[in-house]
Formats: C-alpha cells, structure tokens, sequence
C-alpha cells in the first residue's frame, strides 16, 4: 500500500515537512504522544538508533499526535524537557494518525524507498522487532 502523503510542521525547526522530500529514500516513522509509557521505553531506543543511523540512507521521522495529547503544547514541551535530537513533527489533530490506520501510540511504521507501507509495529512491538525488519526497506 502506497503510503498516504502529508506536510506537517517540524517542531525543532518551524519547516513544513512532506513525506515527498524524501523521495528515493526509506522510512522509519513512529508516532507518540507525551503521556504513554510505552512511548517513554520507546523514544530512548529510537534517539540511540538515530545517533548511529546513516541518515543518507534512512530518514527518520517521529510525529506527536496532538490529537491525543492533554494540551497542544504538550508534545513540543516534551520534546524540550527531554532535548529530543530528531525530527520530531506535529500532526493535524489525528489526520496523519488516522491516515496510517494506527490504533494506538506509540506505532512505528517502516517504508521501502518507493514509499509503501512494508511494516507495522504497535505499543506491543519490541525495538529489537524493528530493528530485524529494517533490511527488508534498505534494498
């Protein structure tokens, strides 16, 4: 399934990001919210990923659902309380989310460089589940 598109707001810097900007190029995205614990296992394990991933050959991208958080600021408070070094974009309420089919946060989805859905992992997917499947978009 071909990936739906969006632009989103890049909370670190302002700009509009669009998955087309990274045309040519696999994704790994996941999207979270501030509250969840299974966030808070999650996002270390994606920041020691992302120190150390060749970001020519994988972007990496992770979207606040502001629609499931408390406040609308809740998600870039966290992203400066926590000094978060990735990209992290702000999603329009629940379009982007919902958009994907996620059903819960956080959901970390990997696209092949053509930008189709190859892998879905939920809140109940290990870090190590995507780290195995990762090959399978870097062809």
């Amino acid at each position: 399934m071909k990936a739906p598109s969006f632009a989103l707001e890049d909370l670190n810097s302002g700009d509009i990001i669009r998955l087309s900007d990274f045309v040519g190029k696999p994704v790994m995205m996941t999207f979270w919210a501030s509250w969840c614990p299974d966030c808070m296992k999650d996002l270390p394990m994606k920041e020691q990923f992302y120190q150390h991933a060749d970001l020519e050959k994988l972007a990496f991208l992770t979207i606040n659902v502001t629609g499931r958080e408390r406040s609308e600021e809740a998600g870039k408070d966290f992203m400066i309380k926590n000094n978060l070094p990735f990209p992290v974009l702000r999603d329009n309420g629940r379009k982007t989310y919902d958009d994907y089919g996620c059903t819960g946060v956080p959901t970390t989805i990997l696209l092949n460089k053509d930008h189709h859905i190859v892998n879905v992992f939920d809140d109940q997917s290990s870090f190590l589940d995507i780290a195995k499947a990762l090959p399978s978009i870097m062809i």
